[in-house]
């Protein structure tokens, strides 16, 4: 049982602890997908914004009927605080889609504005797309001129924005005015001459020119948002090419072990962007829990209380059982003691009453010897005892052994009874009731109304014979110490119960004090008064005993003056010992 509690109570703190380590795991992954997609919101937004503002350049062209002059661009350049309002871009400028055929009337147009101004670099392509126009010039100057045609990234995004209508990147390049030459990309939004077109041979037949942004990537990056605000850290490559990368080990921040990385594919402009996204230190700091540690180690010192305190429950119970052990060897051996004491006392006292009825039995003959010897003297000396002059002591001592003798009698007689109960073999016969009664009223001079039966039972059939001893004494007792015997009235009630007899003697006599109840019963106990007649004080002794001996007992309720009854019950076969 103990195993099973120490098992169930370590399986509850496991799993509290791993429930706490899922809860915190899925609440640290839920943190990082949140800045997960913030960052990768912000770059969708970001060159969002940047596209609104390539179309505003398109409609500014557009609202010019389709071409601007130098100073006409600059003017809605400065419109648009491209400093201010679209941090990481380069500038914003105006790239011409030329023929062949266009391109004298194109550059006449060109060096009226600036005379310096000259394509650049020559190739074998059979259009040009040069750069007509890009602010702010001071820090563009050396992409003034450039023709994207030149180069594959450049050209296949500008024919693939012509020939779709929408906006479109292209893929790594070094920007010619980024003196840092790391990696950049051109931002191209086409216009066609009467507005935008629906098919592609439309496109193709009308496009006028490229409104377009060039960026620098690591510029655009830090325009997103303050890297030391973020709490994740990424690189993003086009294609196989790193374009851009924040896993330094530089970085203060690096993580060489992050907590969550992923990556993540950014379909953006006809370009895919693949983000490794890691969290860095400051996300570990931030999203480091000791709450599943401090759950796992309060489990296991409460598991270890408990291991202690089942351990020393064990072992007091260990003492306890053997305490136990102790205290019942000594009782046991207490009761075999007791029992050898009672073996003895019950051979005493068997011993004692075999003895006294011995005694009783020897001592009979001679008492009666001395009572005949006595008459014999008596009748001897009768003429003497009648002459005048007999000295009158003669005739009072003789009938003081006389009496004397009959007393002694009436003694060895009660004390030969008291030694009979439980040694004779009980009778099985039946017992009229009414022949006891009736033969009571002879033995007693009683007259029928004096000594009445009643009750539901007219037979005892167990015992009878030590039955009608208990009876006798009962009523010739009620019947002696009653003031006024001619006046004694005795009642003796037999009912007839399931397995016994419930009997009750009451008689209308002087009543016993409460005082002497428990003593009347005891052996030569009596309660004789002066001019009471003599008793052996051993009747009630051997009711008592009798009523004992089948395992019942007798009461007596009574009080002076309002008469005596005594009840007991009597059984109708024999009993075990166990009852």
């Amino acid at each position: 049982m103990h195993v099973i509690v120490v098992t169930l109570s370590i399986m509850m703190t496991v799993g509290v602890w791993l429930f706490s380590e899922r809860q915190i795991e899925t609440r640290i992954k839920s943190r990082f997908e949140l800045s997960r997609d913030r960052a990768l919101d912000l770059i969708v937004d970001r060159m969002g914004q940047y596209e609104d503002a390539l179309w505003a350049g398109v409609s500014a062209v557009e609202s010019h009927g389709g071409d601007m002059s130098l100073e006409e661009w600059r003017i809605f350049a400065n419109t648009l605080r491209i400093e201010e309002k679209y941090p990481g871009i380069n500038g914003i400028g105006i790239i011409h889609y030329l023929n062949q055929e266009d391109i004298p009337s194109y550059m006449e147009q060109r060096l009226r504005e600036r005379e310096s101004y000259r394509v650049h670099p020559p190739h074998d392509e059979e259009i040009q797309m040069p750069i007509s126009f890009i602010e702010p010039e001071a820090v563009n100057a050396a992409a003034v001129g450039l023709d994207v045609a030149h180069e594959q990234n450049r050209r296949m995004a500008a024919l693939a924005s012509r020939d779709t209508g929408e906006s479109q990147i292209t893929g790594p390049i070094v920007l010619v005015q980024d003196e840092g030459s790391t990696p950049g990309f051109l931002f191209y939004a086409p216009y066609y001459e009467g507005g935008p077109r629906d098919t592609v041979a439309e496109r193709r037949e009308s496009i006028l020119g490229i409104v377009y942004a060039p960026f620098v990537v690591r510029k655009l990056m830090e325009g997103l948002l303050a890297k030391d605000l973020r709490e994740v850290r990424f690189s993003i490559r086009d294609g196989d090419e790193l374009i851009y990368d924040e896993h330094s080990a530089d970085d203060g921040l690096n993580d060489p072990d992050p907590m969550h990385s992923e990556t993540v594919e950014l379909n953006l402009y006809g370009r895919v962007w693949t983000l490794d996204m890691r969290t860095n230190l400051a996300f570990r700091a931030n999203n480091t829990f000791a709450q599943p540690t401090v759950i796992l180690l309060a489990g296991l010192l409460i598991e270890a209380l408990i291991i202690s305190l089942l351990v020393m429950m064990s072992r007091a119970n260990r003492q306890a059982i053997a305490y136990a052990d102790k205290v019942t060897a000594e009782l046991r051996a207490e009761r075999n003691k007791l029992e050898e004491t009672n073996a003895r006392l019950i051979k005493s006292n068997d011993e004692l009453e075999q003895f006294a009825y011995v005694t009783s039995h020897d001592l009979k003959t001679p008492v009666r010897g001395i009572g005949s010897l006595t008459e014999m003297v008596k009748e001897d000396l009768e003429d003497y005892l009648a002459s005048p002059d007999a000295n009158p002591d003669v005739q009072n001592n003789l009938d003081h052994i006389i009496e004397r003798v009959g007393r002694m009698n009436a003694l060895i007689g009660g004390i030969l009874e008291f030694s009979r109960v439980g040694r004779r073999v009980p009778s099985e016969a039946a017992l009229d009731l009414e022949k006891i009664i009736e033969d009571l009223r002879s033995d007693l001079s009683l007259r029928k109304e004096q000594l009445i039966l009643t009750g539901s039972a007219d037979t005892v059939s167990y015992d009878s014979q030590m039955f009608r001893s208990v009876l006798e004494n009962l009523v010739s007792n009620a019947v002696r110490y009653h003031p006024e015997e001619s006046k004694a009235e005795i009642i003796v009630k037999v009912e007839m119960l399931d397995d016994r007899y419930r009997v009750a003697v009451s008689d209308n006599g002087k009543g016993i004090d409460p005082r002497y109840h428990s003593k009347i019963f005891g052996v030569f106990q009596t309660l004789r008064e002066a001019g009471t007649p003599e008793s052996t004080g051993v009747g009630l002794a051997i009711v008592k005993k009798a009523v004992e001996q089948h395992g019942f007992s007798v009461s007596v309720d009574s009080s002076p003056g309002s008469g005596t009854v005594f009840r007991f019950d009597w059984p109708k076969q024999a009993r075990n010992n166990s009852n």
